[in-house]
């Protein structure tokens, strides 16, 4: 019998590719860092899932439980491949409880680390209480509580989303688009509204990237339906007048100076590459692109290929990602993997 293929990482990715393997009748070992399987969807509490709609809760916990319930996946949580040797169809993986895994590949989707506000300290967060990030509100929804105000537990009657936040900022080294932000917090500002009815939602935007059939789901709608307000404008700094916050900047279309006062300010934050990923790249032999995300090669050569043949890698791990994608990286990682491990013919070049 073939070797089983090792993925490393349980979020929406390496379950993803856990069940692909398992339909195909194959032995998976998962491994993940974490007590439980789910990765950011379950373990940050997200809310209702773009685009769907669908409660995190059931759409990946769905996931979890299928994987669980497989008679082909090892699941081995709370630990880490610390050494990884060999060659496609014969690897070994050393576990970080000393326990060993002969593999035929590895599929590397571990993800990515949210954005800590607190490198954006002119933005208010960490000073103020009432400063949040949008996987604190989520948090909130996801919760039950609904959307209060920290500091006392009020319900905010104006809140300001500012985008960006760990993105697009070459003055903190985040250059690159973090994909999901614009559309995640229309979505956000569209359960406000629809929560709290008499809460006014701004979202102040460099630009929209709402792309793909996103644009009319959430931009338009969030407009049209839920009268969410857009401000293009360039922030300076989140302050307080002793009772609420307010936002400083200047509204980039009208050229003017704003001081506009909220009860809550949320932070869109992006998606750094994972903290983890100097060691990942040093235990797996694999290369990392410029801003620290997992290398991978060429797509029209093969799919979800690193730079070590027979290691593969899919969803946030090489950038960020939308879950639907790194859902359908993992299968098309998955196939891949299985022609490296000996189970599936590989076509003659």
């Amino acid at each position: 019998m073939t070797k089983p293929i090792l993925i490393v990482g349980g979020g929406p990715a390496g379950l993803s590719a856990a069940q692909a393997l398992s339909a195909a009748g194959h032995r998976a070992v998962l491994v993940e860092k974490e007590q439980r399987l789910g990765g950011a969807p379950i373990l940050s509490g997200y809310a209702k899932l773009v685009p769907t709609g669908e409660w995190a809760k059931d759409a990946i916990g769905g996931m979890v439980s299928r994987v669980e319930s497989s008679d082909t996946v090892d699941i081995r949580t709370g630990l880490t491949v610390a050494e990884f040797d060999g060659e496609p169809g014969n690897f070994t993986a050393k576990l970080s409880d000393d326990t060993t895994i002969d593999a035929g590949a590895a599929i590397l989707c571990t993800g990515f680390t949210h954005f800590d506000s607190v490198n954006k300290p002119e933005w208010g967060f960490g000073t103020f209480p009432d400063v949040v990030t949008t996987t604190q509100v989520e948090q909130m929804m996801s919760s039950g509580q609904g959307v209060r105000c920290p500091s006392d537990g009020r319900t905010p009657k104006r809140v300001a989303i500012l985008l960006c936040v760990g993105s697009r900022d070459r003055q903190i080294g985040r250059e690159w688009c973090s994909k999901i932000c614009c559309t995640v917090s229309s979505n956000i500002a569209m359960e406000i509204r629809e929560e709290l009815p008499d809460c006014h939602v701004y979202i102040y935007y460099m630009d929209i990237r709402t792309f793909g059939l996103y644009e009319d789901l959430f931009y338009w709608r969030s407009q049209e339906e839920f009268k969410v307000k857009y401000i293009k404008a360039r922030i300076a700094e989140v302050t307080s007048d002793g009772d609420r916050l307010i936002v400083k900047g200047e509204d980039t279309l009208v050229k003017r100076p704003i001081t506009i006062p909220f009860d809550m300010v949320v932070h869109a934050i992006g998606m750094d590459p994972n903290i983890d990923n100097m060691m990942i790249a040093s235990t797996f032999g694999v290369k990392l692109q410029k801003h620290g995300h997992i290398q991978h090669e060429d797509t029209y050569a093969g799919v979800a290929r690193t730079s070590r043949e027979g290691v593969f890698v899919a969803g946030a791990a090489t950038g960020p990602e939308t879950i639907d994608d790194s859902i359908a990286q993992a299968q098309g990682a998955a196939i891949a993997a299985l022609s490296v491990s000996g189970e599936l013919p590989v076509a003659a070049e």
